[in-house]
């Protein structure tokens, strides 16, 4: 998702968001070492993307949004 998109989502959309890219990560890393990825970008882009998340996260934390 671009930034703009996970602005419009509410804080309990964006933690929940959160949950599953840290789920999501978690998968990669053990099927990384059990049998390979078809895609190594995959990894990459969900740690930017939770990136993403956390920074908009705490924006909004900061404006005192709920």
């Amino acid at each position: 998702m671009k930034a703009k998109d996970l602005r419009k989502l509410s804080i309990k959309d964006l933690l929940k968001r959160e949950e599953e890219l840290r789920r999501e990560l978690l998968r990669l890393r053990f099927k990384k070492k059990i049998e390979g990825l078809p895609n190594p970008m995959e990894k990459r882009n969900k740690r930017r993307e939770l990136a993403r998340v956390l920074t908009i996260i705490r924006e909004k934390q900061l404006r005192g949004e709920e």
